[in-house]
């Protein structure tokens, strides 16, 4: 791993996910995560302040990135209840079948290689009408933002760990066989257009 990969790419990440407009977006999602959770590609955290510990029982972090898991323990030692890590890709979750009641995935399936095996796993530890949250970013609905997004694309993936701007997380997830119970989409505010419109709701396994 060079020294792109191991330190600028990981600063990058993190930084771009800070950004108030999204803290803002996480802060409207996150606090419905409850019972058992997991969160796949938690990265360096920066959901952690938003859950809600009077209903989260435990949280399970999957994070196949030692340096993100580095830039995460600040915010992990700050939470009020059991935490523990997963260090594996969202393709390979080592947990019972039916074991968790929450998943929650924000600027996640962006970046998987291969996001429908993700989703297919992550059904699978979901107990039965378990939830699914879920804050991406992706394809725009504008034909001109949607074409500097596939151009863009290649260059995109390699300096920002493999994400992809032209998928569609609301599509990936419904064709996962989840139901959509509750979606938004719109573009968030003050963020580039390219990078910038979300995607966000509930699905139900």
């Amino acid at each position: 791993m060079g020294l792109y990969a191991s330190y600028i790419e990981p600063a990058l990440v993190s930084f771009a996910c800070s950004l108030p407009p999204l803290r803002r977006e996480r802060a409207k999602i996150i606090p419905e995560a409850a019972g058992a959770v997991l969160e796949i590609g938690f990265g360096s955290g920066h959901n952690a302040p938003y859950y809600d510990p009077a209903k989260v029982e435990r949280l399970i972090a999957l994070e196949p990135s030692r340096q993100m898991r580095a830039r995460a323990a600040r915010r992990v030692g700050a939470v009020a209840f059991p935490f523990s890590w997963l260090d594996l890709k969202a393709e390979e979750i080592p947990l019972d079948a039916a074991s968790v009641d929450t998943v929650v995935t924000t600027f996640t399936l962006c970046t998987i290689p291969d996001a429908a095996r993700a989703l297919t796993s992550v059904r699978r530890v979901l107990k039965p009408s378990g939830r699914l949250l879920f804050l991406e970013h992706g394809a725009a609905p504008d034909p001109g933002v949607r074409r500097l997004q596939d151009q863009l694309d290649p260059v995109w993936g390699r300096l920002a760990g493999g994400c992809r701007l032209s998928r569609d997380p609301l599509a990936l997830i419904a064709e996962a066989g989840f139901g959509i119970a509750r979606s938004q989409q719109r573009y968030a505010a003050g963020a580039p257009r390219f990078a910038g419109f979300l995607t966000s709701g509930v699905a139900i396994a």
